[in-house]
Order: C-alpha cells, then sequence, then structure tokens
C-alpha cells in the first residue's frame, strides 16, 4: 500500500512570474491547497522535493498554484508534469460507507460475482461522467466504471471488488 496519495498534477505554467496551472485530483482543494501547505512534489525523473503553497486560487476548472521559490517561468516550466503529494496519514478519515480513497482500491483484486479473477486495480480516473475503474488483466487494460450497477461490492479487508460487467463491456 502507498505511504502517499495524489492530489494534484502540475499541468503548465501561467503567466511570468512562477504560477502554475494544477489539475486538482482531490475532494478537498481547500484543505489541500491551502496557502502555507507543503506538498511533496514527485517529478517523473530525479529527486523528489518539498513545496509550499503560497497562493491558489480556482482558474477554468483547475487551480492557478504559486509555491514558495517558484518565482518565474523558468523555474515554473521546470515544474511541469509534477504530481504533488500528502502522506496517506494526513488524510481524514472517510465516515461515509460507500467512498473510498483511490489509494485504498489500487491493487484490489478485481473478481467476477462468480469469485473468478478479472485482473487487479491499477487506478482510479476522474473523469466529468464519474469514475473508472482501471483494470489490469493479464496486460489487457480494462476500464470499468465504478458505479454500485457495476461494482456491487468492495471488500477492502478482502482486498478485492467483485464487479458484475453487463453484456460487452470487456468485448
Amino acid at each position: 500500500m502507498s505511504t502517499e496519495v495524489v492530489v494534484g498534477r502540475i499541468a503548465r505554467s501561467h503567466g511570468i512570474r512562477g504560477e502554475l496551472v494544477v489539475d486538482v485530483h482531490t475532494d478537498e482543494p481547500d484543505d489541500r491547497f491551502a496557502i502555507g501547505t507543503v506538498l511533496t512534489g514527485k517529478p517523473r525523473q530525479g529527486a523528489s522535493r518539498s513545496l509550499t503553497i503560497t497562493a491558489a486560487r480556482p482558474h477554468a476548472g483547475r487551480l492557478l498554484v504559486t509555491f514558495e521559490g517558484v518565482a518565474d517561468r523558468s523555474a515554473a516550466d521546470a515544474l511541469r508534469g509534477v504530481l504533488l503529494t500528502v502522506p496517506v496519514s494526513e488524510l481524514p478519515e472517510i465516515t461515509e460507507p460507500d467512498a473510498f480513497y483511490d489509494h485504498q482500491l489500487e491493487g484490489l483484486a478485481a473478481v467476477d460475482t462468480t469469485g473468478a479473477a478479472i485482473g487487479v486495480v491499477r487506478e482510479v480516473l476522474h473523469g466529468p461522467a464519474g469514475e473508472l475503474l482501471v483494470l489490469d488483466a493479464n496486460g489487457a487494460e480494462l476500464l470499468v466504471p465504478f458505479v454500485r450497477a457495476i461494482v456491487p461490492e468492495v471488500d477492502l479487508q478482502g482486498r478485492r471488488v467483485v464487479i458484475d460487467p453487463p453484456e460487452g463491456l470487456f468485448d
């Protein structure tokens, strides 16, 4: 199980003063991107670094964020594609019975209603139409809408999700 969870991804720089466009991956952007919050920036290659938020504001469905020490476009451009994470231990406890953090679902076995293996949940995609579970099924990628009609059971203790696919979903 991962010890950190992604709360955003830096998409690109914005303007000339170091502001960054951030794709948000959290239901609590006001808390996660509050001034003074320290996030871990994880680039695709190279070392992670701490990033302290000095400003954040909504912009076209995303956030414009400024970090301490990132004062110009060149410094901002160097952060393009960086994942922004927080330790799992900092997440509040979920009290809703049918709500889950992505990291809780990633790595769970996906089985059908008879218990036959389908694959493993590789990630959760968040789109405008809802969430999709991305399954790794023996090297093939399967996308499963994360709705109760198709995913009737999530068993965190048993480390599995039960999938009841409608006809044609995996064709």
